[in-house]
């Protein structure tokens, strides 16, 4: 495994977006442990939650109490593992997303969340939306008041525009540390806030980093792939998975990011883990500079 930073904390440079462990489709609980667990002995030592990953309406913190469990039952050492939750969002459980991002809400779902990971500062606290409903300064202020308290150790922001990383930075200083927004070969609108990240000395944690080349868990088991771009020919030629290509492309894109593919199988994680050892050449990667995969 190589790694990179978030702040003063090393990660692995490639982490484990563990959504699909909760959400529609989600594996058995036996499988999902093992798929944690496999990513732990592949050397990831991020894991990216958040209390809205769950499927049904009663069951928030699905995603973040599975997480505890696997850790507690891993036969090895932990201690350095970075789990990452996220607050502001909710699921009512008719396939929707919701936005809740008042002070108050914040507060009480990082209180929560500390709970069910069992930790008494939650290592990385991320907003996971705008709320169009409360000024983002005000949003950003109980990632402020978290910090003060000690109940996180560090924040992060989701969902957002160069604007609002800014004001974000200028409210929270140091204890601002990451910004993820959704970045991958088919989708690639968040560059102004990849590299306001990589100036600002921020992890930019891409969520759905393999878009265009593996269905997203919201797609559904019917959802669209694409194949026969540079990155299908790329991997072909290298003998490893276009996944592997789409991630070695994201490395290669700043020392800021870190991907967080998802997963719900052991073989899944394993592989997007093995995407570190490529290093892609000047000729592939300006190949796949303007690849759109659709």
């Amino acid at each position: 495994m190589q790694y990179r930073t978030i702040a003063h904390t090393v990660v692995s440079a490639v982490g484990l977006g563990a959504m699909p462990l909760s959400i529609e489709h989600r594996p058995d609980e036996t499988r999902a442990i093992a798929t944690v667990h496999a990513a732990l002995d592949a050397g990831v030592t991020l894991i990216d939650t958040a209390d809205s990953y769950h499927w049904h309406a009663h069951e928030a913190g699905h995603n973040e109490l599975l997480i505890a469990r696997a850790l507690a039952r891993y036969g090895g050492d932990t201690s350095h593992v970075l789990v990452a939750t996220k607050g502001g969002r909710g699921r009512p459980g008719d396939g929707s997303w919701t936005v809740t991002a008042t002070p108050a809400r914040l507060k009480r779902a990082a209180e929560a969340s500390a709970k069910r990971l069992d930790v008494d500062a939650i290592g990385l606290y991320q907003l996971h939306k705008p709320d169009p409903t409360v000024p983002w300064a005000e949003s950003v202020g109980a990632l402020r008041e978290l910090l003060d308290a000690g109940t996180i150790r560090a924040a992060g922001i989701s969902n957002v525009t160069t604007a609002q990383i800014r004001q974000a930075h200028q409210i929270l200083g140091d204890g601002l540390v990451s910004v993820q927004n959704q970045y991958s070969p088919a989708v690639r609108d968040s560059e102004p806030e990849l590299q306001l990240s990589e100036r600002l000395g921020l992890a930019f944690l891409p969520w759905s980093p393999l878009g265009g080349i593996s269905r997203s868990s919201l797609d559904g088991p019917s959802g669209p792939t694409s194949a026969g771009t540079a990155f299908h020919r790329i991997a072909t030629e290298r003998d490893v998975s276009p996944q592997q290509i789409a991630l070695a492309w994201l490395l290669a894109r700043s020392p800021a990011v870190i991907p967080v593919p998802g997963a719900s199988r052991p073989a899944s994680i394993t592989d997007s883990a093995r995407a570190v050892e490529l290093t892609l050449n000047t000729q592939e990667l300006a190949e796949l500079e303007d690849v759109r995969p659709s």
